[in-house]
């Protein structure tokens, strides 16, 4: 789901990136984005989040790197201000929604490639109400179906079967106030097709309307902190002027996995 509430996960992965997280958010708002593992130093990034975009300052390689995924523009880049270069990616093909109604929940398919939705329900689930969205992904030619129960209030999933056999149960836990902000913590359980299970405990928080905090097993945690509310300058998330478009990145940066995978400032 291309919104804020549902990707703020993808934004705290190992890239850090803002992928998915650029519309819906409820206020604009800057933050450390931060990820720590056992027997490692803590990776960090800048983050600066407007309603429909987002910025992200990293290091590749010690080069400084700027990604911007702006969804109100449709277009993602990475900015390398050594060389005053920038590389674009390829525009999403969206496509239609089948069977899409009218909802109370946000399209849950908006920006998603190869993927259309259909609403089947209302459901209570965990005391929460809820839609139930049949998502088809298309890849290679074969449909891929999973089920997805979308909190009407938060606009993010409570209840999810995947088509791998993976079930996703989201409840909450209570108030909390984290950072000296107001969150609710949430549980998160993952249970694999062989039977295995994973525990995630997340906090999301009442004004952003994201989670902003995610411990997982084995001491992993990765959280926004020095959260600062506020309009952010639009100029952010643009490309500056007299940047020059490159189709390959520069040897120095050694991007082997895309450059979406821009390792965090690293203190």
């Amino acid at each position: 789901m291309l919104n804020v509430r549902h990707a703020l996960l993808v934004l705290m992965s190992l890239s850090f990136s803002g992928q998915g997280m650029a519309m819906g958010v409820a206020t604009g708002f800057s933050a450390e984005a931060i990820q720590k593992a056992p027997m490692r130093k803590d990776y960090r990034a800048m983050m600066y989040v407007s309603k429909d975009a987002v910025r992200t300052e990293s290091f590749i390689n010690n080069v400084p790197v700027v990604e911007i995924m702006n969804s109100g523009k449709n277009f993602r880049v990475l900015l390398v201000a050594k060389d005053k270069i920038y590389m674009q990616q390829i525009k999403s093909v969206r496509t239609g929604n089948k069977g899409l109604e009218k909802s109370e929940v946000m399209n849950p398919c908006e920006g998603l490639m190869n993927t259309s939705c259909r609403k089947i329900a209302t459901e209570t689930v965990n005391n929460r109400e809820t839609e139930k969205w049949q998502f088809t992904v298309t890849r290679n030619g074969q449909d891929y179906n999973s089920l997805h129960w979308i909190d009407v209030q938060y606009q993010m999933p409570i209840r999810e079967f995947l088509h791998n056999g993976t079930v996703m149960e989201l409840t909450m836990s209570g108030a909390e106030t984290l950072h000296g902000r107001k969150t609710e913590k949430w549980s998160m359980l993952i249970t694999h097709a062989d039977g295995q299970t994973i525990s995630v405990i997340q906090w999301y928080d009442l004004e952003l309307k994201i989670m902003t905090r995610e411990e997982m097993p084995g001491g992993f945690v990765r959280e926004l902190v020095n959260i600062k509310t506020g309009k952010q300058d639009k100029d952010l998330f643009e490309i500056p002027a007299g940047y020059t478009q490159v189709e390959k990145l520069p040897d120095y940066l050694n991007m082997s996995s895309g450059y979406g995978q821009a390792n965090p400032i690293q203190h």
